[in-house]
């Protein structure tokens, strides 16, 4: 099984929601794109409970901006070409960087390009904040639009708002798993939610 995590934006969970999909298959990771020195997959290895497997990025740059920004300023170029999906025998959890359009170069090539490539299923992280409906909504025409499966939603955060019922009502998807608003993410954190994720009931 391969799993690509990707969010209606920027600092939504996906490094967290990717740990947990990782302990509950005991999957592989791979991030593909790596901006910032805070390294999510030095991030993710240190809170699942067991030995994961971390496949290299094919692209890692110092600036933490988006992947096309960060490629200007080190005089390189991001082609969707250049990916390859890493050989293995295990599950592979793939965590995206931003959103799905975030640009890879001033090509017109996106993130979401990469995913439709290598139609793999895709998981959508949505951030519970003022203005996640219409991200949400957003996020998954595109993917229908481009005939993209997906495989589920995560909610990360606390919901005051309505929103986990409007989103799965319109889009008539249900939520693979409910993140609470956690002040400290441990292995114990991990562990807890991996056996609350819903990702064989669907």
């Amino acid at each position: 099984m391969k799993i690509f995590i990707t969010a209606i934006g920027t600092d939504c969970g996906k490094t967290l929601v990717s740990a947990i999909f990782c302990q509950y298959l005991q999957a592989d990771y791979w991030k593909p794109i790596q901006t910032g020195q805070v390294s999510d997959s030095n991030e993710l290895k240190n809170i699942v409970s067991f030995p994961v497997r971390i496949h290299p990025e094919t692209y890692l740059f110092k600036n933490p901006v988006s992947p096309h920004f960060a490629a200007f300023q080190e005089n390189r170029s991001i082609l969707v070409s250049d990916f390859q999906v890493p050989e293995t025998e295990s599950n592979l959890i793939i965590e995206g960087a931003g959103g799905l359009l975030v640009p890879l170069n001033e090509d017109g090539d996106y993130l979401l390009d990469f995913i439709c490539k290598e139609n793999i299923e895709i998981v959508l992280v949505i951030r519970l904040y003022l203005g996640c409906i219409n991200h949400a909504l957003l996020s998954i025409n595109e993917l229908r639009r481009r005939n993209q499966q997906i495989r589920g939603l995560v909610f990360n955060g606390n919901d005051t708002f309505g929103a986990i019922d409007i989103i799965t009502r319109i889009t008539q998807l249900k939520p693979l798993l409910i993140i609470k608003e956690e002040p400290l993410i441990s292995t114990e954190t991990i562990l807890f939610y991996s056996l609350k994720l819903k990702l064989n009931e669907q």
